[in-house]
């Protein structure tokens, strides 16, 4: 909740920013001369300083969260408690009470340290040390080495003098105490603000293993050759969803009968997630290579066609009406008037579609893959190796927005018209 906070701040206050600057600095271009542009498609373009900031900040963001050392220390976000601390119990056994202290080194994850040595103390409840990882709880057996111990009928009744029972909690020095439903204490340390490594590793850390499995690569296949096989598979399956389901699409938005008979079984399949397809394509095909084309194949379908029908259903009549006056063919209106108009639509699909693939594709190569951004994904997952992970996303996340940035320089290209009346 906190980091959402801070990212709308600095979303409200970068809008803000932007804004005042424009008015003082208006530019006499072709946007700023238009007397209407709210609601007018070709008056929107991306902000770019408001595209660089926002990735900015999401590193940013990133960094403070996890203590990253390429920020200065007064932005980091609160960090876990580290060091020695302690807390007091008091014993009761056989009408008797005694307090003993409790010693505490909290240690970071990886660390083996041992526990720090203490007097034990007079009366029959010793001092105790225990060792605890950083974002870990221990349950501290305080009668392991009393005089009394549980078995013998004593219990603790309080924790730094307040009374407890089972079920407690109590805050203490750098963190908190909990009595178990058996009466025996455990100490969780503070937490802090920031996110442990084994969930969110910060960016230093993503870029060292990005640089190792670039030189080293993973489970016998470089870093470039996980990356192509999985690009392999995206486009290929991509580019067979497009050539059955645009000519699909076109037909149902031109025919009724098509439109009819069609209709059912897209409309069926659409909702159905390419994840729940797996076991009958594994039945279907296999656990090779086709098997994994197939499915992203089956992802990208739907989508085209229904773009494409779209497209072939949304062409304004008044041109088809001007083409037929004119003299022109079923075929001239298909080729001159229908094509040219639904190729937006078309194109919006397309990158829908490779959006959907892409997040396909690890599902796709967890059939028995050797090679894939998916495969290493995941098995770097059961070895809960984050940083791998984390890498293997960021990856396939700028692979896709490249791809969508060429989709959208060729529908520039390819359909200047488009927004056009």
């Amino acid at each position: 909740m906190i980091p959402f906070i801070i990212y709308l701040i600095i979303i409200s206050a970068t809008f803000f920013a932007i804004s005042i600057y424009r008015k003082r600095a208006a530019a006499n271009d072709f946007t700023s001369l238009k007397t209407v542009t709210f609601g007018d498609e070709t008056a929107v373009r991306p902000d770019r300083v408001a595209g660089v900031v926002s990735v900015l900040s999401i590193f940013l963001l990133w960094g403070i969260f996890t203590g990253s050392s390429l920020l200065p220390s007064f932005l980091h976000a609160p960090a876990p408690f580290k060091g020695t601390t302690s807390f007091t119990y008091t014993a009761e056994a056989d009408g008797m009470t005694d307090d003993a202290t409790v010693s505490i080194l909290v240690h970071e994850r990886e660390e083996k340290p041992e526990a720090v040595e203490v007097a034990p103390g007079d009366g029959f409840a010793k001092d105790d040390s225990v060792t605890v990882a950083q974002w870990r709880t221990v349950l501290v057996r305080v009668d392991r080495n009393d005089d009394i111990s549980k078995s013998d009928g004593a219990k603790v009744v309080a924790i730094n003098g307040q009374p407890v029972k089972a079920g407690d909690e109590v805050n203490v020095d750098n963190g908190t105490v909990t009595i178990s439903s058996q009466g025996t204490p455990n100490f969780e340390p503070y937490r802090g603000w920031q996110m442990e490594p084994l969930y969110l590793p910060s960016p230093e850390q993503v870029w060292a293993r990005s640089l190792k499995i670039a030189d080293e690569g993973f489970r016998s296949f470089t870093l470039w050759e996980h990356l192509g096989y999985s690009l392999f598979r995206v486009v290929v399956g991509f580019l067979l969803g497009a050539v059955v389901g645009i000519p699909l699409g076109y037909a149902m938005g031109l025919s009724n009968f098509f439109r009819g008979w069609f209709d059912p079984i897209v409309e069926f399949m659409r909702p159905v997630p390419p994840l729940a397809l797996i076991p009958l394509v594994i039945i279907w095909a296999g656990i090779g290579e086709s098997g994994k084309i197939i499915l992203l194949f089956l992802a990208s379908l739907w989508i085209m066609a229904i773009a494409a029908r779209a497209g072939a259903s949304g062409v304004n009549i008044s041109k088809v009406h001007a083409a037929y006056s004119l003299g022109a063919s079923k075929w001239q209106v298909m080729r001159h008037v229908i094509t040219p108009n639904s190729l937006p639509e078309i194109f919006t699909g397309a990158r829908v579609a490779m959006g959907v693939c892409w997040g396909t594709v690890v599902a796709a190569e967890l059939v028995a893959a050797e090679q894939g951004a998916g495969m290493m994904i995941m098995t770097a997952s059961k070895f809960q190796n984050t940083d791998t992970v984390i890498m293997g996303i960021i990856l396939i996340g700028v692979i896709g927005f490249g791809i969508d940035v060429l989709m959208r320089i060729a529908e520039r290209i390819l359909v200047p018209w488009k927004g056009k009346s």
